[in-house]
């Protein structure tokens, strides 16, 4: 009898009945109701973790100037694709470029669209809509793909630096070494160790917590930046980025170093000053963009380094993102006379294309409405 009244609920006491309930379930549960809800609260962590927000702070802070910015960066990411696009368009209608230091230049103006379109369009919206979120997601996806790209980017440097080398000091073997499988094999390459490094850092950051202040001080998302704002230890992770970004960056460019070494003794070697001329401008184009490259590049570092001013870092990396692929079309298309006019051909075939659709359209149209017409007068003197 005692027995039953003890397995009894108690009458009239919450705090007693909560610990009733609580001590019965505790009495019935399983290991597998203990996993479950395990498993619940991480997933309810997960669900915390998607739905958190970054604040992309950008260089200004007044919104009035804002449709200035949003039209300005309209017009450089227009310039941009248009510009790498024509590139791509001319290396593929003139059979004359089907050689591999083009064939790396449609990779690299490939590369340039695909990573100016991971930050720009985002930050647009952003301009638009007067908000500055972005989502869990949707900065891991702009890390992820800033990483892969400019990995990328870095190796197909090297690798027409080294197309240079063997086009001057091995001119004679030129057709031999620099094939298609070669350059194939490269592309390949530079692409399966980008994607490498991107899962290293991409899992790392999986690991980190953050706190509450997800402010970015730059209108992307940067690995740095996203290290920066984590509550956990980052010792192995600040690490594993500094190291790993001096490998990839410095083995590539100690690349361009040997290859421009070589060049210039090649061309030291040439009796005819008319004949160094000629050979050295075939690598002005390509020297550019390293410099562009490398140069906005190692100006981030400084500025993120040894400089405090959050505006300053913002500006230097806006740099590094925007202005070497928004010049590299210009680069390639003003510098070297034979995408001149392939280049100025496939403008004039857009052109001409783009009328007689035009043309054909309002003849189709004109020719409609003159049949409409006849119709309505037959069905008109028909009456």
């Amino acid at each position: 009898m005692q027995k039953e009244r003890e397995d009894e609920p108690p009458c009239g006491d919450s705090t007693a009945l909560r610990a009733f309930y609580i001590r019965d379930l505790w009495s019935v549960a399983s290991p597998e109701f203990f996993f479950f809800i395990g498993l619940l609260n991480s997933m309810e962590s997960e669900n915390q973790m998607d739905t958190r927000e970054f604040l992309l702070l950008g260089l200004l802070h007044d919104p009035k100037p804002q449709p200035v910015l949003f039209g300005l960066f309209l017009s450089m990411y227009l310039v941009t694709v248009l510009g790498n696009l024509l590139i791509i368009l001319a290396v593929h209608s003139d059979p004359h470029l089907n050689t591999p230091m083009y064939f790396f230049l449609c990779n690299l103006s490939f590369t340039d669209i695909s990573c100016f379109s991971t930050t720009v369009p985002k930050m647009l919206v952003n301009i638009q809509r007067q908000s500055k979120t972005i989502s869990y997601s949707g900065c891991l996806t702009q890390v992820c793909f800033i990483l892969c790209f400019a990995g990328i980017e870095n190796f197909l440097l090297a690798g027409m630096a080294y197309d240079r080398y063997v086009a001057i000091s091995h001119w004679h073997r030129y057709s031999i070494i620099m094939n298609l499988h070669l350059c194939v094999l490269l592309i390949l390459l530079s692409l399966s160790i980008s994607i490498l490094d991107t899962l290293l850092h991409s899992l790392m950051v999986l690991r980190l917590s953050f706190c509450t202040d997800l402010e970015i001080p730059d209108f992307f998302c940067e690995l740095d930046q996203v290290i920066k704002l984590s509550c956990s230890a980052t010792l192995i992770n600040n690490i594993l980025f500094y190291l790993v970004s001096g490998i990839l960056s410095g083995v590539p460019l100690l690349g361009i170093i040997y290859s421009y070494i070589k060049i210039v003794s090649s061309v030291l070697r040439m009796s005819s000053v008319g004949s160094r001329h000629k050979t050295f401008s075939t690598c002005v184009s390509h020297l550019s963009m390293v410099s562009l490259f490398y140069g906005t590049g190692f100006g981030v570092f400084i500025s993120s380094a040894f400089t405090d001013s959050s505006t300053n870092s913002a500006a230097a990396s806006m740099i590094y993102s925007v202005v070497p692929p928004l010049l590299n079309p210009f680069i390639y298309s003003l510098r070297k006379r034979d995408m001149k006019e392939p280049l100025r051909n496939l403008i004039i075939k857009l052109h001409f294309c783009g009328l007689y659709h035009l043309l054909r359209a309002w003849a189709s149209s004109k020719s409609q409405c003159a049949g409409t017409l006849g119709k309505s007068q037959f069905l008109y003197y028909g009456d």
